[in-house]
């Protein structure tokens, strides 16, 4: 069994609200990025696998148990970062930290002094005081203190400047190099690109999509054009082009043409191999790429502009 396996996970708060026959698996040594829209089941989904409540029917495991009925020994286990972080403001970072240790039973604080230094954090000062960003800081500490081997992170990089984004990421790459199992979610998708190895997208409580994103951004990419720049023989680049039975169709400006190509990244090297073939020089061949934001809003039905007019009053995807 998978560290992370959901099967028919459903919880209707009526009027479309909730998650509906829910299934993914987050594997070891995985970094799954679990994107949606506001109000998709994001946080209905992750509050199932912390416990907090209890399905109207289906299952969800963490490490073979049921997150419900054995939630207390799953916490032990788990390293959980809430989206909205409530520290406790009357202590100082050092003293909460130490709190959070004797509550997980450590003794050994060398994993905490490990951390503070890694993100140069100073916690002796009141937490009252503190920046997001440090407060922020304080609760990844918290959450990694007692070494868990798999993590649960809403919106980790909530408050962090860029440094510490990056410190971050490479961070959890390093732990999922070392086994241990990530699910994150996070209205940042650029960085969520760059760190997960496998995504899941929720819409209206049901799941649309899942896998490799790789494979993902491979199949949608597969229906963008190929753009070829050639420094000669133009004329005889687009009459073998039209010859080629994957060409759907084609757009020239200039020396540059667009090329509707449908076939495998196979047929793609045969086909520049067939225009060099022909003494053709080609200067580029490449495929237009998706970024994981087109994918979201391809998967989704969101429109960029309706993002951007959404974050005036606050994130679109969250």
């Amino acid at each position: 069994m998978n560290p992370i396996e959901v099967h028919g996970l459903t919880k209707d708060y009526g009027h479309g609200k909730g998650v509906f026959q829910l299934d993914f698996s987050v594997k070891k040594g995985e970094i799954f990025g679990f994107l949606g829209p506001n109000g998709a089941g994001k946080t209905t989904t992750i509050r199932h696998l912390m416990g907090f409540i209890r399905p109207d029917s289906g299952t969800a495991f963490i490490e073979g148990m049921d997150c419900f009925r054995q939630h207390p020994e799953i916490q032990k286990k788990l390293g959980y970062l809430p989206g909205e972080i409530a520290l406790m403001d009357g202590m100082s970072g050092i003293g909460y930290l130490n709190f959070m240790a004797d509550m997980k039973n450590i003794r050994d604080k060398s994993r905490m002094k490990e951390l503070m230094d890694y993100f140069e954090l100073d916690p002796k000062g009141s937490i009252r005081k503190m920046s997001k960003g440090m407060k922020q800081k304080l609760a990844i500490i918290s959450a990694l203190i007692h070494k868990p081997r798999l993590l649960v992170l809403d919106e980790p990089n909530s408050g962090l400047d860029p440094r510490s984004r990056k410190d971050f990421q490479l961070l959890l790459q390093r732990l999922a190099r070392e086994d241990y199992t990530i699910l994150i979610s996070s209205h940042i998708l650029s960085e969520l690109a760059d760190l997960c190895t496998s995504i899941g997208v929720i819409n209206g409580g049901v799941m649309v999509q899942q896998g490799k994103l790789e494979n993902i951004m491979l199949a949608i990419d597969s229906s963008n054009p190929l753009r070829i720049t050639v420094l000669n023989q133009v004329p005889k680049a687009l009459e073998l082009l039209r010859q080629d039975p994957q060409v759907s169709r084609l757009s020239v400006d200039e020396n540059k043409s667009a090329a509707w190509f449908s076939g495998s990244r196979e047929e793609e090297a045969y086909l520049l191999q067939k225009l060099v073939d022909a003494g053709i020089l080609v200067v580029s061949f490449a495929r237009e790429h998706n970024s994981l934001e087109s994918l979201f809003f391809h998967l989704t039905g969101e429109t960029e502009q309706k993002s951007r007019n959404t974050e005036t009053f606050g994130n679109t995807i969250g």
